[in-house]
């Protein structure tokens, strides 16, 4: 709903896209379990004024024999890609596709999908697609923790320890704000945070360029913290903005 809100900032029509894309999830993963409630997602769509919601079949996204991908080379690869190999060609392949159908003027992203944001600025700027994308804040529960459909996947201890992620970037930006400049320093803040968390293990935690998501030397500008990291077996990610 804080898209919906973004995009009626700009717009006096808001579309809501609704659909859980398969070619976005590797092997093993949670397609088939991902968290689906349409009824609830479409009250919710009615009461914030949604004036429309496109809700395609698998089948009309992804004809029979379907075969034409679009790739975003080198950005996709580098930390969820690394992770998730196919994942960002996934992704870009069917937002482009429901950018066909819906023509919209503006798309509103979550900044916790931050290297997603990134792939489909590139794609958007290289295809020549008549859409600005726009970003919403990272939305957190009360206590800190970033909302994601997965946190249902949370058990109460699971979820405990999941509240050291957001603890852990918040210090690496102390530590940003007390002078360091050292990204191994400002990781190590932020890893002690998680590793205290037995219930945690860490993917990935890097301070990256924002739009090419290759490591940086020094933080004397703006950069990102991008963090994913299991509680039990519930993978999540989160980031932050650091600002010397």
């Amino acid at each position: 709903m804080s898209l919906v809100r973004r995009v009626r900032e700009v717009s006096d029509l808001v579309v809501v896209s609704i659909f859980v894309n398969p070619t976005q999830f590797g092997p093993g993963e949670d397609f088939e379990r991902y968290p689906r409630d349409l009824a609830a997602d479409a009250d919710l769509c009615i009461a914030r004024g949604v004036d429309y919601v496109f809700v395609p079949e698998s089948r009309e996204i992804y004809p029979h024999g379907a075969s034409t991908f679009v790739e975003v080379e080198g950005l996709s690869s580098r930390l969820e890609g690394r992770s998730r190999p196919g994942h960002f060609r996934g992704v870009a392949s069917v937002v482009l596709k429901l950018f066909e159908v819906v023509a919209p003027h503006v798309a509103a992203f979550g900044q916790k999908d931050a290297q997603q944001v990134a792939v489909l600025r590139r794609m958007v700027r290289d295809l020549l697609v008549d859409t600005e994308i726009l970003v919403a804040p990272i939305v957190r529960d009360s206590d800190g923790l970033a909302l994601s459909s997965r946190n249902v996947y949370l058990s109460v201890e699971e979820k405990g320890a999941a509240l050291a992620i957001p603890r852990a970037l918040a210090a690496a930006e102390a530590a940003v704000a007390s002078g360091v400049r050292d990204p191994a320093r400002i990781l190590r803040a932020a890893r002690e945070v998680l590793e205290a968390e037995p219930l945690l293990r860490v993917d990935y935690l890097e301070i990256v360029d924002p739009d090419e998501f290759v490591t940086v030397d020094t933080v004397e500008r703006e950069v990102l913290l991008a963090a994913a990291v299991f509680a039990g077996a519930t993978r999540l990610i989160d980031n932050t903005v650091l600002r010397a």
